[in-house]
């Protein structure tokens, strides 16, 4: 594996050459915009066409619960028994992120206004269906919607690999589609004959389903854009090298444009770890080593770069732990490895990536829920209108003015 090195260079250059290492993504907007609209226009006639032309499928779209059910009895016991763990944690977390009691703020002209937390009706998730199947990906994203409330889950399910199904079996997804790319995400924006449209999509996919979800955005929710993967490892010396290039080669795993890092305050350390990963079989992967003089200015380089998974290992980076804002998820400690929250830890692995963890979330609960506010002006009226009509005319909307001071209490 090629490994990049940087020694001496300022933090926010540092984060920067570290994402430009990761290959330019080619514009595929006209071709989406060209099948999102045939779906909008055309409905069923242009998805079926779409199915057969890129998945593959001449028969019925949606997969019968029957075929769920045997796949899922068919599943290796042990690949099950992780599922079922996967499930368990996620769903937990999940649900320790939920807000479910209405909140009242009483304000001091006299009114009230209410914050409830509402579940949209119906999610699809999307899965990939590239390289190989991802049931974690259906863990996480139906898991999520369910503990938020969602009435009805369905899936994108391209391929409809068995261990797909099994998953969706486990998870109780009440649709499964054998469809996917940008034709699958128009379908579920603006519906079909035979799909019903969506309020949130969201997952992780091509970037032909990511340029789409961007397209259809505003008509529906999303999640968010995933792109490359990546992983920085903050170390110091007392870190195990060993663990700290197995989780450098793990996330390498994912593929073209990840983006695979250590930076670290111990020249040895870089060394050995650089050594090691020179020594791996070739990778489309990204791979780099940054050596920085502390590590205050280790985690200056992380919080530039935002990563996707951010590890703290060794006493005096995971005593940072707290300093930390930009991250998708941080995984703290020696055993702390990116891998067990892909599938076991509890936590979600659709994350913020491309940097995207300064400014947004990874899935949970709150993807698929909206906030609503309850108005209850009363009272107040008389005090609210003296105070905002004056504001309504000041911005030319002299009717609003109007239907306020209707309201107003005459003085005599």
């Amino acid at each position: 594996m090629k490994v990049e090195r940087l020694t001496g260079v300022a933090p926010e250059a540092a984060a920067e050459a570290l994402r430009a290492q990761a290959p330019a993504g080619v514009s595929v907007s006209g071709t989406v915009n060209e099948i999102v609209a045939s779906i909008r226009t055309r409905g069923e006639q242009a998805l079926l066409e779409y199915a057969e032309r890129f998945d593959g499928v001449t028969g019925p779209l949606r997969v019968e619960q029957a075929e769920c059910d045997a796949a899922l009895a068919a599943l290796d016991p042990a690949v099950r028994d992780g599922l079922e763990v996967a499930i368990a944690n996620v769903r937990a977390v999940a649900e320790a992120g939920l807000v479910t009691d209405d909140r009242q703020v009483a304000l001091p002209e006299g009114q009230t206004v209410t914050i409830r937390e509402l579940p949209v009706r119906r999610a699809a998730i999307y899965t990939p269906g590239g390289r190989n199947p991802y049931p974690s990906t259906v863990v996480m994203g139906v898991v999520a919607a369910r503990a938020a409330g969602v009435d009805d889950v369905v899936v994108c399910a391209p391929g409809a690999h068995p261990v797909i199904l099994a998953a969706c079996a486990l998870c109780g997804a009440d649709e499964v589609w054998r469809m996917g790319g940008a034709h699958a995400v128009a379908a579920f924006a603006y519906g079909t004959d035979s799909v019903k449209r969506v309020d949130v999509i969201a997952g992780p996919g091509s970037l032909y389903v990511q340029e789409a979800k961007r397209q259809v955005s505003g008509d529906v929710g999303i999640d968010g854009f995933a792109g490359p993967s990546d992983v920085l490892i903050l170390a110091t010396g007392d870190a195990d090298p060993g663990l700290v290039v197995a989780d450098l080669v793990a996330q390498a795993e994912h593929g073209a444009g990840t983006v695979v890092v250590l930076v670290t305050d111990d020249a040895a350390l870089a060394d050995d770890v650089a050594a090691r990963l020179a020594a791996e079989p070739d990778s489309a992967a990204v791979a780099a080593v940054v050596v920085v003089t502390d590590m205050d200015e280790g985690l200056a380089v992380s919080e530039h770069f935002a990563p996707e998974h951010l590890e703290l290992v060794g006493a005096r980076a995971e005593a940072l732990v707290d300093r930390v804002r930009s991250a998708g998820s941080v995984f703290v400690g020696r055993e702390s490895g990116t891998a067990f929250g892909d599938y076991v830890a509890g936590s979600n692995h659709t994350l913020p990536t491309g940097g995207a963890a300064r400014v947004t979330s990874g899935l949970s609960t709150r993807q698929f829920r909206r906030r609503m506010n309850v108005v209850r002006i009363g009272p107040a009226a008389d005090a609210l209108a003296r105070a905002g009509a004056p504001v309504a005319e000041a911005e030319g909307f002299t009717r609003h003015a109007d239907s306020m001071r209707v309201r107003e209490n005459p003085r005599g």
